[in-house]
């Protein structure tokens, strides 16, 4: 679950300026308010993330962002020329998406475990998580001058599929007494 959330915010986080300018063609500049609504669209991302993980719990969260994660880093790449429009406005839901998990991506984690390993479980798997989330960014160096980094930027959306599909072994945590 960690490894599939982080490897998908990561991948968007490290490639998502350089295929701006790369294969959008934007200069330096030019990518600013791309990335401000990206940006943007991440702060109300974190803000909404913490009230749906209240109500929807926090697994349902995380499935519901992760599928709408990858499906955003999906038509964000493929959006075709010449639409910067369309590039421009949808960065907002990208940003919001793949940020929205977080909110209850910690106490996801520290509830699966009993008192006496909470810390311990939880940073374990949060930072194995990020070790091996950081294949995902590196992943898409390697592949992008053969697929293009638009193309590569797929592995973002794997990322986020590999959580989704880990989610389907984890129990709901909402509501329950804590031992």
């Amino acid at each position: 679950l960690s490894t599939g959330v982080q490897g998908g915010y990561y991948t968007l986080a490290t490639w998502v300026p350089t295929y701006l300018k790369t294969e959008r063609g934007l200069s330096v500049v030019g990518t600013g308010s791309y990335l401000a609504f990206l940006i943007s669209g991440a702060f109300l991302g974190y803000l909404t993330g913490g009230y749906l993980t209240d109500r929807l719990g926090r697994k349902r969260n995380i499935l519901l962002f992760a599928i709408l994660s990858a499906a955003c880093i999906l038509a964000y790449a493929n959006i075709p020329s010449g639409a910067n429009t369309l590039l421009l406005v949808l960065g907002f839901p990208l940003g919001f998406c793949m940020s929205a998990i977080f909110s209850g991506f910690g106490s996801f984690l520290s509830e699966l475990y009993p008192a006496a390993v909470r810390g311990t479980g939880q940073g374990f798997t949060y930072n194995t998580g990020r070790a091996v989330g950081a294949a995902f960014p590196t992943t898409v160096g390697f592949l992008a001058d053969s697929w293009g980094v638009g193309g590569a930027l797929v592995f973002g959306a794997i990322g986020y599929a590999l959580a989704a599909l880990a989610l389907l072994g984890l129990p709901e945590t909402r509501g329950k007494e804590l031992l």
